[in-house]
């Protein structure tokens, strides 16, 4: 299996920070001192223009992801970013430059980028319309539809199995049973 680079994690973090619990969408960068840890962490700086950055960079990316929104609305993530090449024990490396707030901001938008350049349609959103996560499929057949299959994956076939039920009977479980008693 090939090596996740530190921008693939920073990017599925990011795109993951607004998941569904109980039916509630919680926000990990929510308020301002969790979204500056949650930076922080992750190399930032935690300052509250980088949260901004973050936030925004997120909501961009979930749509372009999503295909709500196009890839050119994640240009003005880019501004003032450049890449230099450098060359260190015989390998050609590229050093990401921007202003501090905007690394993090930048660093996920690249990370997109390489992924949708080396491995098309790879990072999708679950396949679970009730779910909010995304994945980066990494099997070989390029065949993952959900984030988990513990999760995600068991209630989308535990549901096709209730609808086909259903279909087959044109009767609903509960009602079967009711027919029973």
């Amino acid at each position: 299996m090939a090596e996740v680079s530190p921008n693939e994690v920073l990017l599925l973090d990011l795109l993951n920070s607004t998941p569904v619990e109980g039916e509630k969408i919680v926000d990990a960068l929510g308020d301002d001192a969790t979204a500056a840890a949650w930076t922080s962490e992750r190399g930032g700086t935690g300052t509250p223009h980088e949260v901004e950055l973050v936030r925004e960079v997120r909501e961009v990316l979930q749509g372009v992801v999503r295909g709500d929104a196009e890839p050119q609305s994640l240009a003005p993530f880019l501004r003032d970013v450049t890449q230099v090449p450098t060359i260190s024990s015989g390998t050609l490396q590229w050093q990401l430059h921007a202003p501090d707030d905007s690394l993090l901001a930048a660093r996920a938008v690249i990370a997109w980028s390489e992924l949708e350049q080396t491995r098309p349609g790879r990072l999708r959103s679950c396949g679970n319309p009730d779910c909010r996560l995304f994945l980066i499929d990494r099997s070989h057949g390029n065949r993952a539809q959900w984030c988990s299959m513990a999760v995600c994956g068991n209630r989308m076939k535990a549901r096709r199995h209730y609808d086909r039920k259903r279909g087959a009977t044109g009767v609903t479980p509960a009602a079967a049973d009711d027919l029973r008693a």
